[in-house]
């Protein structure tokens, strides 16, 4: 048996694992470490490639934690947990609500924008989900609006953290790629602010059609200024990201700071109003033990899957995939819209990170490579696009692929966190209630696979 045979078999292994319930992080260690013991055995015998096998595996996990890219997570963690303690999601909701409830379907339509906002200081889909079940659905039950509709708009809402800065799975797919971590945030704003906006037409034409989510009025101009300055703490932290990761001139003076030190400064901001709004020590120790549970949960799953990425390398199966993906006689274009529709395949069995973590590895390369490669211009690249500017296009495709797959059934994460937060609410009719947020996505894809420059624009200019 041949390396890529043991890389192929060992693959499989890991599917299986993972379709019957293991945790990604302990599959992909498992399969890693024995493939590597297999594979170094085969070209120095078992003893020496036991123990060369077992060293590499053990370097893995310091040498990748102490990776300065991967300390922007915990500080980006900790400023949704402190956003949710000062209290800041129902004043985004009662802003959003008063502003845009006039509206057809404004009640929806503010959720919408309301859970844009908590994701520019949450970067977590689930959280995002969990929060607006406890506050929006109440008052859109309240005004005659359907519990399918209702659950469905904030489980839509809460993908939007996947897009909109500062966004844990973008971090990851940073590190994986090893792309600029401050590019691929910034990268992610306006397709955040587009599918929001996709969404929000798919809202209003709706209403206007089936008139079962009516529009709320009454609101005075004092009234709608007067909720402005709850959310100004959620304004001050998208200006510290901005300011921080493209700089600014002040007096002669240079100020820019690394996304860890933006991080970081974003969730002082948030501690501060935390504290101002009430927030009590024992709910500061909650905001941390959740923070750093969910953080070792992602730098657990990063150290595991690290450990196959190293035997794939052995096995030489991303090299035999990018070989194989260049050679199909498709364009490139044809080619890279049938790997997104692997991956909503590959999205109704795996969790958005783990399915991300698990294919990049093999699936990058090849989208690269169908470009042109890493170094290629513009000029003559398959995609009209830099080698870097792929990397970002292809990483914001991929993780809107990733929200795709939240309000997709099986896995549906955010239908079932929605449907769990609301039992009166059936997840069977969660799922049908994103029917027309499924085709938003599909619409918002499409949009960013024709016109690139909604993803390489804002990057560029830093």
């Amino acid at each position: 048996m041949t390396p890529f045979e043991v890389g192929l078999l060992m693959t499989g292994v890991l599917l299986v694992l993972v379709v019957i319930g293991v945790r990604v992080a302990f599959a992909a260690a498992f399969v890693g470490v024995v493939g590597l013991i297999a594979v170094f055995s085969m070209r120095m015998g078992f003893e020496r490639g036991f123990i060369t096998a077992l060293k590499m595996a053990g370097t893995i996990p310091h040498s990748k934690s102490v990776t300065y890219s991967l300390s922007v997570l915990p500080t980006f963690i900790l400023i949704g947990f402190l956003a949710f303690y000062a209290g800041l999601t129902r004043q985004l909701f009662e802003a959003s609500k008063r502003w845009l409830g006039w509206l057809p379907g404004g009640m929806a339509v503010g959720t919408i924008f309301a859970t844009a906002g908590f994701a520019a200081v949450s970067g977590a889909s689930v959280a995002t989900a969990a929060v607006f079940a406890r506050v929006a659905i109440p008052e859109m039950l309240a005004v005659g609006y359907s519990k399918r509709l209702s659950a469905a708009v904030v489980a839509a809402g809460g993908t939007l953290a996947s897009l909109i800065p500062p966004s844990a799975i973008l971090v990851i797919y940073a590190i994986l790629v090893e792309q600029s971590v401050g590019k691929l945030l910034i990268a992610g704003f306006v397709p955040g602010i587009y599918s929001a906006l996709v969404y929000v037409a798919i809202i209003v034409g709706m209403a206007a059609w089936r008139g079962d989510a009516p529009a709320i009025k009454g609101f005075t101009w004092g009234e709608r200024f007067a909720s402005i300055p709850g959310t100004l703490p959620i304004f001050a932290v998208v200006a510290i990201i901005f300011i921080s990761l493209f700089g600014i001139e002040i007096g002669g003076y240079s100020f820019a700071a690394t996304p860890t030190e933006a991080g970081s400064l974003g969730a002082f901001v948030v501690l501060v109003t935390a504290f101002v709004k009430g927030m009590r020590l024992k709910q500061l120790g909650q905001a941390l033990h959740e923070t750093a549970k969910l953080a070792v949960m992602i730098f657990t799953l990063i150290w595991g899957v690290l450990c196959y990425v190293r035997f794939l390398g052995f096995a030489g199966l991303p090299d035999a995939f990018r070989d194989f993906v260049v050679s199909l006689p498709h364009s490139p274009m044809l080619t890279l819209v049938l790997i997104l529709c692997a991956y909503a395949v590959l999205g109704m069995f795996i969790d958005a990170i783990g399915m991300l973590i698990l294919t990049l590895p093999v699936v990058y390369p090849a989208v690269i490579a169908l470009n042109g490669g890493e170094f290629v211009s513009a000029a003559d690249s398959a995609f009209g696009m830099s080698g870097e500017a792929c990397s970002i296009w292809f990483g914001i495709l991929v993780v809107k692929m990733a929200e795709l797959c939240l309000i997709t059934p099986p896995i549906g994460l955010n239908c079932f966190v929605v449907a769990g937060v609301r039992p009166d609410i059936p997840v069977q009719e969660v799922f049908r209630g994103c029917i027309p947020f499924f085709i938003a996505d599909i619409l918002t894809i499409a949009g960013l696979l024709a016109f690139p420059g909604i993803v390489t624009w804002l990057p560029s200019m830093m």
